[in-house]
Order: C-alpha cells, then sequence, then structure tokens
C-alpha cells in the first residue's frame, strides 16, 4: 500500500490512536464531539496563554484586558476556563462538569463562538475516568517538536475528522469530502482573492484548503471572504471550530439552515463556489419551491437534487465567477424528470468549461462513480468544454480506499490551464476539447469518455509471425512447467496416503 498523501504523516495518527485507546464503546458520532471538542479547547487555551505570558513579560497589568487578545484575533479565555486549571481536575468526578462549564465561559466572552463549543461533557453515559485520560493525553502533547501550534492542532484536527468520517461510513460523507477531492477542485479554480461560497459546507474543508492555497502560493488570507452554510447543527458548529483553529473568520449564516428552503446568503454573489452536495438527495423540498428564481434552467425533479445544487450555485455565482462541484456520474447523462433538459439548457447558456470524470472509491461513505464540474460564467474559450477522464488516476492507500497523489492533481490542473491558454493538444484517452456542436449531436451528454475515445495502444514494432511465435513458445514452457507441478503435487499427495481425483 502506498502512504497517504494527505494528512497521515505520524504525529495526527499518533494522536488518533492514542484516542481510539481511550474511547471504549461509544461510538464514532459520539466520540467525534468529545476529541473535536478538547482539540479546539486546547487549541484556544494554548494560544491564550502565549499571549498572557507575553503581556505578563510586558509588565503593564494588561494580561487580563480582552481587547489585548480580540484585537490579534486571539479569542480570551478566562480564569477557570483555562487549560491548565481544566487539566488539574482531570482525575476528578466532576471533569465533564469542569469542561462544561468552561466552554459556557469561553462562549460568553466571545460572541462569535456563541451556540457553538460542545457542551455534553457532564452526560452520565460518558465515563469520566475515560474522559480524564483524553484530557491528559492532550495536555502532554509537545507541540513545539511539530511546527507551529495552530498547524500541528489544525492538521490534528482535519485528520480526526477524517478517521470519524471513514468509522460513521455513510453518515461521515455530510462532514467530510477527502482532501485530495476539494485540493483538485481547489487547484483548478485558483482562488486568491474574492468570496468563497459553500453552499453545503459540512466542516469547512473546502475553506480550509483554500486558505492553504493562497499561503502556499504566498498570498494574503484576508483576501478571501468566506461564506457557507449547512442544515446539520453539529456540522455546522465543527466547520465553526475547524475554521477558527485556522484563524479563518467565516460568515456561515447565524445558524444551521437548509440551503434551498432558507438561503442564509440570498443576495451573495460568489467569485468562486466549490460544494460536494449530498449525492442523489431526495425529498429536498421542491413542492415548497416550484416557482422560484433560482430554477432558470429548468424545475429540477423532486426526486433528486443534483441540478438544484447546480443552480443554486449558477444562482449565487459574480458575474466573472466560476464553480467546482462534486456531482453524482447520473448527472451527465440523466434524462428523466427533465434533467436532460436542465443539462442542455446549461450548456447551451456555454457554462460548463470542464468536466471530470473521477477514479472510483475516493469516498468512505459511497462507491458511487462521481464527477467534477467546472462552471464558468466568462469562458476564455466559449463554445468549447474540457472533458477529463481520470478514472486511471489514483493509488490505493488502503483495501477500500483510493487518493489521488500530488502528481495526478497537478496533471489535472495544468491540463486545465493548458486548456484555458489555448494550447491544449487532446490525449486520446485522457483529455478532449469538444465544441458544443460535438456536444448536441451526443444529444448533450457529458460522458467524459465519449470525447477522449480510448488511449492508443503503443506499438512495439515486432512483426505479427515472430510475435506469435515467441508467444507460442512462451505458453508451451509454462505448460511443460505446469505439467511438472502437477506431477510434484500428485506425489506429495501419494506419500501421505491420497490420491489427486480426475
Amino acid at each position: 500500500m502506498a502512504d497517504k498523501n494527505t494528512a497521515d504523516i505520524g504525529f495526527e495518527k499518533q494522536i488518533w490512536d492514542a484516542a481510539c485507546v481511550l474511547r471504549g464503546n461509544m461510538d464514532a458520532s459520539e466520540y467525534k464531539n468529545v476529541v473535536l471538542g478538547l482539540i479546539f479547547l486546547k487549541y484556544i487555551s494554548d494560544r491564550f496563554d502565549d499571549k498572557y505570558q507575553e503581556l505578563v513579560e510586558e509588565g503593564d497589568g494588561f494580561e487580563e484586558d480582552i481587547d489585548e487578545y480580540t484585537s490579534e484575533g486571539i479569542f480570551f479565555v478566562p480564569a477557570g476556563a483555562r487549560w491548565s486549571e481544566i487539566a488539574a481536575k482531570a482525575h476528578t468526578p466532576e471533569i465533564g462538569t469542569v469542561i462544561d462549564d468552561a466552554m459556557r465561559a469561553i462562549e460568553k466572552e466571545n460572541k462569535r463562538l456563541k451556540d457553538i463549543l460542545p457542551k455534553n461533557f457532564a452526560r452520565p453515559e460518558l465515563d469520566k475516568r475515560r474522559l480524564g485520560d483524553v484530557v491528559d493525553l492532550f495536555t502532554n502533547i509537545q507541540m513545539i517538536e511539530h511546527g507551529s501550534e495552530k498547524d500541528i492542532l489544525g492538521r490534528t484536527y482535519e485528520y480526526c475528522l477524517s478517521m470519524f468520517a471513514e468509522q460513521e461510513g455513510k453518515r461521515g460523507g455530510e462532514f467530510f469530502t477527502p482532501s485530495c477531492v476539494v485540493r483538485t477542485l481547489v487547484e483548478v479554480l485558483k482562488p486568491f482573492k474574492g468570496r468563497v461560497y459553500d453552499p453545503c459546507c459540512g466542516s469547512g474543508g473546502m475553506f480550509v484548503q483554500s486558505a492553504k492555497f493562497v499561503e502556499n502560493h504566498s498570498g494574503n488570507i484576508s483576501n478571501i471572504s468566506i461564506y457557507g452554510q449547512d442544515s446539520n447543527p453539529t456540522t455546522w458548529k465543527m466547520a465553526q471550530m475547524n475554521l477558527a483553529i485556522r484563524g479563518i473568520e467565516p460568515d456561515l449564516g447565524t445558524y444551521a439552515a437548509d440551503t434551498f428552503l432558507d438561503d442564509r446568503h440570498p443576495t451573495l454573489r460568489a467569485d468562486y463556489i466549490m460544494a460536494n452536495p449530498p449525492f442523489n438527495l431526495s425529498d429536498w423540498g421542491l413542492d415548497k419551491l416550484k416557482e422560484d428564481q433560482r430554477w432558470k434552467y429548468g424545475t429540477p425533479p423532486a426526486g433528486n437534487a443534483n441540478f438544484a445544487w447546480l443552480q443554486h450555485m449558477i444562482f449565487h455565482l459574480a458575474p466573472a465567477g466560476r464553480i467546482g462541484m462534486v456531482l453524482a456520474n447520473g448527472s451527465l447523462s440523466s434524462q428523466s424528470g427533465g434533467e436532460g433538459d436542465i443539462r442542455k439548457n446549461i450548456i447551451n447558456a456555454d457554462l460548463v468549461e470542464c468536466i471530470v470524470a473521477m477514479p472510483t472509491q475516493l469516498f468512505y461513505t459511497t462507491q458511487i462513480p462521481v464527477s467534477l464540474w467546472f462552471i464558468n460564467r466568462q469562458k476564455k474559450q466559449p463554445g468549447k468544454t474540457l472533458f477529463i477522464d481520470a478514472r486511471k488516476m489514483g493509488t490505493m492507500v488502503s483495501r477500500k480506499l483510493r487518493e489521488l497523489t500530488d502528481e495526478d492533481i497537478n496533471k489535472i490542473s495544468e491540463t486545465y490551464e493548458a486548456f484555458v491558454d489555448g494550447t491544449l493538444e487532446n490525449i486520446k484517452g485522457f483529455c478532449a476539447v469538444t465544441d458544443t456542436a460535438e456536444i448536441e449531436k451526443q444529444d448533450y451528454i457529458l460522458t467524459p469518455g465519449r470525447y477522449v475515445g480510448i488511449e492508443e495502444q503503443e506499438d512495439d514494432d515486432e512483426p505479427f509471425e515472430e510475435k506469435m511465435d515467441r508467444l507460442t513458445s512462451e505458453l508451451a514452457e509454462m505448460f511443460a512447467k505446469s505439467h511438472e507441478l502437477e506431477d510434484e503435487i500428485r506425489k506429495k499427495l501419494g506419500a501421505i496416503g491420497y490420491e489427486l481425483k480426475q
């Protein structure tokens, strides 16, 4: 098996493995809130402590002045809620209440965190001895050896999210999109500055990767504004914590809400939209939204929200905005429920810039094959669409899971850039630039395999007669070897009193 190329790089795994030992019989969905909540509490407490010590050394008596912290984007942690005080009570019966009280005190002092932090550590079913051990685990982490604390805790938070997603199975897909899929979207869109929006943001992975992209390319993270929404209250809170650890201040609405029925950003026109909406979502609320202004290209079917998501995003796109989103492959060719007409109208509006067919087994939660759609209101190559067949890419990192490597992701993004620049040459079996007229001939079906064709096999220049002589000779040798092995097996069986039946 190849090494994972995302977050599995030792230290995060050590924390995860140690935390798993302490889990006992608790469900992953419950334990997730314990571990992630404590990672967050440790992070904000440590950031506070660093600044606190700095102010003490300055000697001006400002160490309890809340403005000294908030002016630098540091959460103020009041006395009684600081990690040192929690750690001191780790092995007392009231540790759960101590943590809950600390979460409430921090929320009270930091409006941004109001109603976001988990406060169910005192519940009777949570083993307090194990909880104390988890507190010890985080108390004893020596962060300094592993890079900046913000970075290592952020990576640990992300790694634990991915592992909880794997353990929760299908439900895990509601809050986590594999990092390599997100990075592919980000590397193609390159969100350097502007408004970044995800209408089904889960735990905020699209935003984290966007911020990483900006930082990795020496950009300024303050040049992007984050907007998002999620209908699951627990997931919405996880996203707020995930982004706070990264120093990102998002607008995820004032509460968790259904994007279709309660759009928290009705006037937003985003420069970049990235999303992995729930695949083939049924019962999504069409009965209440039949005449909605978002359905410019056709009313989506009640039994499948794929084209509702796509049209919602197009509606929220700025005049020069771009979308990168994950959709189930059925959206490429479906004709049911008017989906074919919606797809045709979107194509004829010259919005579809690129379609990427992805390999299987990228998700913990489903084996449904998926594709990436890239939409652009101002295509550099009008009337043309790039198709990429990436189904052969990726490396198996476990029996069930595949990941795209950095090399794979770069190949996809570089192919897209060459298309935009007008320098791309078609490669059979991998990529093709296609006119809308050709897509029309294919009944507006967007399956990349129809356009890229079959990969050409290299000609080995060996004459046919010589090749057949060589291959039949090799086959004869194999047959002879198989007879030898068969005789050997018969002898061995005979020696212990058995005979091979005919």
